[in-house]
């Protein structure tokens, strides 16, 4: 094993997992009919949900090989590092699996937002008063941060 020293601003260092203690995780996720998993990103330290994206197999074990998250693209059928266009980095701090092994909880420490709206969350609609409501304003300009291509 080896520790990942710089990881995150905030975050704790993480501690890579040799390739069998990362098979070990892999093999106990229950990925559906098209080899995905859904994934939740949490904010380490504040509990504060910041979105959900999919992961297979191979973006798991990248995660978890480099302590960078990595997601699965179903619209462009690859993987992709989360920030790796926006520069919004999201760094491991933790990787847990539910009780049914089907969905994986993502704790990060996030670099910028995690939204491609440039708000922090994506959860940022909300009933309010009857009616759907943005509870969040963007925080940075989804133009600057993805050339326009969000």
């Amino acid at each position: 094993m080896r520790v990942v020293t710089k990881n995150g601003p905030n975050a704790p260092p993480y501690t890579v997992p040799d390739p069998a203690t990362r098979d070990l995780f892999l093999d106990a996720v229950r990925f559906d009919a098209r080899g995905l998993v859904p994934a939740i990103a949490q904010q380490h330290d504040t509990g504060e949900v910041l979105m959900m994206a999919w992961m297979n197999r191979e973006a798991l074990d990248r995660t978890l090989a480099t302590g960078r998250v990595t997601y699965y693209s179903r619209s462009r059928g690859s993987l992709w590092a989360k920030g790796e266009r926006s520069g919004q980095l999201q760094h491991l701090v933790d990787l847990r699996l539910d009780c049914d092994g089907d969905t994986v909880l993502v704790l990060v420490d996030q670099e910028g937002v995690a939204c491609h709206t440039g708000r922090r969350s994506c959860f940022f609609v909300a009933l309010r008063d009857g009616q759907l409501t943005e509870i969040a304003a963007p925080v940075a300009d989804p133009e600057s941060l993805y050339g326009g291509k969000a």
